[in-house]
């Protein structure tokens, strides 16, 4: 009996050393960074109190996997932005986001942070903080309950679940395995 080879999609790789890992590694990978989340909490008014709130006892987002207040931003994968951003704080919002680490997630806590909220019509105003950095999910209200910063890290783990390293951080071009290579010290007498 002669079976023809059925031709299948190239399934999605992790990048240019996709060959040593196994496919499932993506599975791995996306599981542990959705439960291992490390909080970098910028509170800046009165949705700081709900994601606080959201934090204790009663609703315990460290039972989803979130641990609460990092040390510093160099420690963190997950901002909470929750509050008014103003324009003088927004350099300090973008530059303590570019000091976390990759992979790196956001949260917009409220209206304030969503576009504004009730203040979005002042001069000194930021009209949302995804005006200075990604934004991954937004959590509406004013102020918003505990429970929807709850939804909001649910919905961010799911994003996180679906994600694609090679997408993510790929732009869609492979590095070449000699540049992977470049700058490695080689064993004496040999080539790698």
């Amino acid at each position: 009996m002669d079976v023809t080879p059925v031709d299948l999609p190239e399934p999605k790789r992790l990048g240019a050393l996709s060959r040593l890992a196994p496919e499932p590694m993506k599975v791995v990978l996306n599981w542990g960074r959705r439960y291992s989340l490390w909080v970098f909490n910028f509170g800046l008014a009165c949705c700081a109190i709900e994601f606080i709130a959201a934090s204790m006892a009663r609703h315990d987002f460290i039972r989803l996997g979130v641990i609460p207040f990092a040390p510093g931003p160099r420690q963190a994968d997950l901002m909470v932005v929750s509050g008014t951003v103003t324009d003088k704080m927004a350099p300090a919002v973008k530059r303590l986001y570019e000091q976390m680490p990759e992979p790196k997630y956001v949260i917009s806590f409220g209206a304030c942070s969503n576009c504004g909220g009730p203040y979005w019509d002042s001069y000194a105003v930021t009209k949302g903080v995804d005006q200075i950095i990604p934004v991954d999910v937004y959590v509406p209200g004013c102020p918003p309950r505990p429970e929807a910063l709850l939804q909001g890290i649910l919905k961010l783990q799911e994003k996180i679940a679906r994600e694609s390293l090679g997408e993510r951080y790929g732009h869609g071009r492979a590095t070449p395995t000699g540049r992977l290579r470049s700058g490695l010290v080689l064993p004496p007498g040999g080539t790698a």
